[in-house]
């Protein structure tokens, strides 16, 4: 399981990426009109649904490589039974957590795809479409929460190898 979560996890990751450089030449893009006088309607809303689609996107490869910030400052001053039970009430919460996330964020997709909701700004985008990576992203946390569980419940730190690169 873990070969086919770090295959799907590098494949969003990909997709954060094509979604950051979207925004990049989308924002270009937006200044090049200004400076050339022209009105090309909706480009600010593309360059957001990009740069929103770029930050879901990447919120599971981020967490399996201990990017995401971490206040360690009470974990240090735990005895080890006391960290093992705040690390594990963490993981769990984590877990749950992005799981609420992710159905309340495909039901979104549902909802606005049944009501045909649409961008208020000048582009009138489907908003189910720039959705769909939002919830994606937060499936991808999900698996990569359940992932990190699997491995600390079969003993393994799932941050070991990000968190002993990392001084602070």
């Amino acid at each position: 399981m873990d070969a086919f979560v770090r295959t799907v996890h590098r494949w969003l990751l990909a997709l954060s990426c094509v979604s950051m450089l979207a925004a990049f030449i989308t924002v270009s893009l937006g200044i090049l009109a200004r400076l050339l006088r022209w009105d090309i309607a909706g480009l600010d809303a593309y360059a957001g649904y990009a740069i929103a689609a770029s930050l879901f996107l990447a919120l599971p490869a981020t967490l399996l490589r201990g990017e995401h910030i971490r206040v360690t400052l009470v974990l240090e001053r735990l005895p080890a039974r006391g960290r093992a039970a705040l690390e594990w009430w963490c993981l769990l919460a984590g877990t749950a957590l992005s799981l609420y996330l992710s159905w309340y964020a495909a039901r979104l997709v549902w909802v606005s795809h049944l009501t045909h909701d649409v961008s208020p700004a000048a582009d009138v985008t489907p908003l189910w479409i720039p959705q769909i990576a939002m919830a994606v992203g937060c499936l991808g946390l999900t698996l990569a929460f359940v992932q990190a569980v699997l491995q600390r419940w079969r003993g393994s730190d799932p941050f070991a190898v990000a968190s002993a690169a990392r001084t602070e």
